[in-house]
């Protein structure tokens, strides 16, 4: 039996928490005073299950918090072409062109050419309705998904909608397309009025989105730095300079140089749109 001193006395008592037929065993001195089954023989101990004890968080100190993942970041290359979050309008616009053609690749040829015909934008359908011709005409790729303007369709209005958003770049590219063939229309209506054009020139067969790819490319270049926009209207506009000397379609050609001129002259108004998309959301990369 464990002895015990009463302080109020000075001699020992007896503790009355050990058994009777058990003698208990005293506590280390170096016992820590959290363990109260050191200090009170009597308490039996918890079963320590094998558990791993839980760590108290002293005052001051922070509870850990779950690591946050990193992002998953887009590699450059990708943000060239378009997105359907990113680039609505080049995405949607590009779905739209790869399935017309598809149809003019696999569709009967006369079909094919009966539609185009009705979308044309020549003197005559002009004049009788301008408005559905201008938008038909723009649903058509001029030499399929793998011509120059159809590439250029992608690359170039992704990177104008990443800096100006879509539905400026729907302008721009609507602007460029209505302009320029308006002042390569009118011109051969005129011609043909002074006999200086047969009247079969009136049904002349014009379709596609160059018009507004290059109208686009000029709007573009003026929100590259020097070093990309030189390289890219002597390039492009080189182009459309060798077109216009070959002398294969004059008045298509000289569409895409005046499309070419709009988009140049668009400067001051698309770099005050990406001044104002910057200052709302941010730097836009690519």
């Amino acid at each position: 039996m464990r002895e015990v001193w009463d302080l109020t006395e000075g001699a020992p008592a007896v503790d009355r928490t050990a058994p009777a037929d058990e003698t208990a065993t005293p506590a280390p001195s170096g016992a820590p005073v959290s363990d109260v089954s050191a200090l009170l023989d009597g308490v039996p101990r918890q079963r320590s299950g094998g558990g791993v004890p839980c760590a108290t968080v002293g005052p001051g100190v922070r509870e850990p918090t779950a690591v946050k993942r990193p992002r998953l970041r887009v590699p450059g290359v990708w943000r060239l072409l378009p997105t359907p979050t990113g680039t609505p309008f080049t995405f949607g616009y590009g779905i739209v062109l790869c399935l017309t053609s598809l149809f003019s690749a696999y569709a009967d040829p006369a079909l094919v050419h009966a539609l185009l015909q009705g979308s044309s934008t020549d003197v005559a359908h002009l004049v009788r309705t301008p408005e559905l011709v201008l938008i038909g005409s723009a649903l058509w790729l001029a030499g399929g998904v793998a011509s120059p303007f159809a590439i250029g369709f992608v690359l170039v209005l992704t990177a104008l909608e990443r800096r100006i958003g879509g539905l400026r770049t729907a302008g721009v590219f609507l602007l460029g397309h209505v302009l320029a063939t308006l002042a390569t229309e009118v011109p051969v209506g005129l011609a043909v009025l002074a006999g200086q054009l047969p009247e079969s020139s009136l049904h002349r067969l014009d379709y596609g989105v160059s018009f507004g790819v290059a109208a686009g490319t000029g709007a573009l270049a003026g929100l590259l730095p020097l070093w990309l926009r030189v390289p890219l209207l002597a390039g492009f506009g080189g182009m459309l300079l060798q077109d216009l000397l070959d002398l294969t379609d004059p008045m298509t050609n000289w569409g895409h140089l005046i499309a070419l001129a709009i988009g140049v002259a668009t400067w001051p108004v698309v770099r005050r749109w990406r001044r104002r998309r910057v200052g709302s959301i941010g730097p836009v990369r690519g």
